[in-house]
């Protein structure tokens, strides 16, 4: 198949200048010119070094190789085992001596349980007229996964394949890179153009049933024996690195896939259980109307945020807000949007969260709603996952904010704008939230004006591959600094609402790699994901008037704000700030709760 597939690219490039059919029944559809079928006729004379690259041209334009379906399967398979997962013998070779024997026995039998589950499971579902577009779309899989586990070092569990299900059109251009492009034809238009070319071996069904009964016999007894002389060192590298599962392409995929599907389905028709429908706000008389915004970031990671210190001032207007506190050790509920913003605003916390809970459940939101706030979410990015399904919400709409609005995506000034209009002109206890584009990779340098291109050279590609490391970190703090503009005209909107008692929390939903240990973007499985992707900056600013109401000691929230936090006390610390009393509410898991006057609810 090697020589099969060199053949059929020197055709392929023969036939950009081609008039004439290459076969009798112009099957292949690629076509050479008469010219050169002369010159090639004439070549039979020449010496062999001249005539044989000639030779080889026009055997590629006549050559269909004929196998059966189980060769042509067994064939893509190899291919997926071979070069479709380079990530996964990257990652599993960790550790082994590459000059040892032993280390090559190892592998060959992964290599051979990989393969032989692969094709197990591929010529079950292989049919005569199906088998080609089978392979086909598993190759088209396989291309996609293989370049983004390959370059970008992601794993394809069940929470990646929620956030590529629930994708929109904006997030997928942004990610069709020159750099994707190349790899797709590689991967998927060379293993495309060689399984058209392949004949399919006529059969009768007594035969076709015997060949097949014999590849499952072989292919099975192989696994069992691969498993057997493997199984103490391939298990106990499986049961130490769960996560390498994720890496098996095209496996990771199809399961994971398979169970987002199946879990969005599930829960498509469920009606939400109600959570904390005693839920009551408790105010005194004379007290303004409460007025909370929460701002959900979006890819902020904690270490390159200005105000924890990084050697880059990226948040210097916050930095001089003075009512402004700063949590400089948060912990995010998960690596990706899909998982941590249903789990930073439902009541279990990480610990005990399940996604199923959070589909079936109401949420944060919920709960004010019960207390009688009036509550909005206001959205700048893919949707709210479920967590606003209850309450009020309108997606920001690019003819609404030309000004701050390209191609689709708008920058998070519009949702400043979009918040002035919102609070409303009868002051009511209320609490808006804001969902960030914030950082969203890969194309950090389109989350900020071109006026916040501070830290050069900055990447201006979404094709990271492109850029240096020094390049992507310069547009990511850019982006950085942008949202540090962002929520300093949120707090100097709040300060203007002299008939609220206005108060902002900032907290980002998860962080980035930016090239840490050859990791780029999110979504790494929990487990091994690392400090850059789960530790995520949370600023409050609190009004005087809020503090006051509330009895909070705002010096005793910047004593403690270097302490342990994570989207766990979100919950709890909402219900506490804003005097909501139910019996879901967790004082323990309230950050305020020690810092707040006994008398205070």
């Amino acid at each position: 198949m090697k020589l099969a597939s060199v053949m059929l690219t020197i055709c392929m490039m023969v036939s950009v200048s081609g008039y004439a059919c290459c076969s009798p029944k112009c099957s292949c559809k690629i076509l050479i010119p008469t010219a050169f079928i002369n010159l090639f006729i004439e070549s039979l004379s020449m010496p062999p070094l001249l005539s044989l690259p000639l030779k080889i041209v026009y055997t590629a334009g006549h050559y269909r190789p004929t196998l059966s379906m189980e060769q042509l399967v067994l064939w893509a398979v190899v291919m997926f085992s071979v070069f479709y997962n380079a990530l996964f013998w990257q990652q599993a070779l960790v550790g082994y001596d590459l000059l040892a024997v032993q280390t090559w026995l190892t592998f060959a039998n992964m290599f051979l349980v990989m393969t032989c589950i692969h094709f197990l499971v591929f010529v079950s579902l292989a049919a005569r007229t199906l088998v080609k577009p089978l392979l086909i779309l598993l190759f088209l899989i396989a291309a996609f996964v293989s370049y983004f586990t390959t370059y970008y070092g992601t794993y394809f569990d069940t929470s990646m394949l929620d956030n590529v299900l629930q994708t929109d059109t904006n997030e997928a251009r942004e990610l069709l890179t020159a750099g994707l492009l190349i790899h797709l034809a590689i991967f998927f238009g060379l293993p495309t153009l060689i399984i058209w070319r392949v004949k399919i071996a006529p059969s009768t069904w007594k035969k076709a049933v015997l060949r097949r009964s014999a590849y499952y016999l072989a292919s099975t007894t192989i696994l069992l024996l691969a498993i057997v002389l493997s199984y103490q060192e391939v298990s106990s590298l499986m049961r130490n690195n769960k996560e390498l599962r994720y890496l098996v392409t095209p496996g990771n995929y199809i399961v994971s896939m398979a169970q987002a599907v199946f879990s969005q389905h599930a829960s498509a028709n469920t009606v939400r259980s109600p959570v904390g429908e005693d839920a009551r706000i408790s105010s005194q008389v004379g007290d303004k109307p409460t007025l909370l915004v929460i701002v959900v970031g979006e890819t902020a990671r904690a270490v390159n945020w200005g105000l924890n210190g990084y050697e880059r001032q990226t948040t210097p207007k916050l930095a001089q807000q003075p009512d402004v506190i700063n949590f400089s050790d948060v912990t995010a509920c998960g690596t990706s949007t899909a998982a941590s913003l249903p789990c930073m605003f439902s009541l279990p916390g990480r610990a005990d969260y399940v996604k199923f809970y959070a589909q079936q459940h109401e949420s944060l939101l919920d709960v004010l709603a019960h207390a009688g706030l009036e509550v909005t979410w206001l959205d700048n990015q893919s949707g709210c996952k479920g967590v606003c399904e209850g309450v009020t919400t309108k997606a920001l709409s690019p003819e609404d904010y030309a000004s701050l609005c390209q191609d689709g995506r708008c920058l998070d000034e519009a949702l400043v704008q979009a918040l002035t209009m919102q609070i409303s002109s009868t002051p009511t206890d209320q609490v808006i939230v804001l969902h960030q584009l914030g950082n969203h990779g890969p194309s950090y340098y389109q989350r900020y004006p071109a006026d916040y291109e501070r830290f050069v050279p900055a990447c201006t590609t979404a094709d990271l591959a492109k850029c240096s490391r020094d390049a992507i970190t310069n547009s990511y703090d850019n982006a950085i600094l942008y949202t540090d503009t962002v929520l300093n005209q949120v707090i100097e909107t709040l300060n203007r609402q002299d008939d609220y008692a206005t108060a902002m929390i900032y907290l980002s939903d998860h962080g980035e790699s930016l090239g840490e240990k050859g990791l780029y973007l999110h979504g790494i499985p929990y487990a091994i994901a690392p400090d850059e992707q789960t530790h995520v900056p949370m600023v409050w600013w609190l009004s005087s008037t809020f503090s006051q109401q509330q009895g909070l000691d705002t010096d005793c929230l910047h004593q403690i704000s270097d302490k342990a936090a994570s989207h766990d006390n979100l919950f709890h610390s909402v219900l506490g700030l804003l005097g909501v009393s139910s019996t879901v509410y967790q004082q323990e898991q309230d950050i305020s709760q020690t810092c707040r006057q006994p008398n205070s609810s």
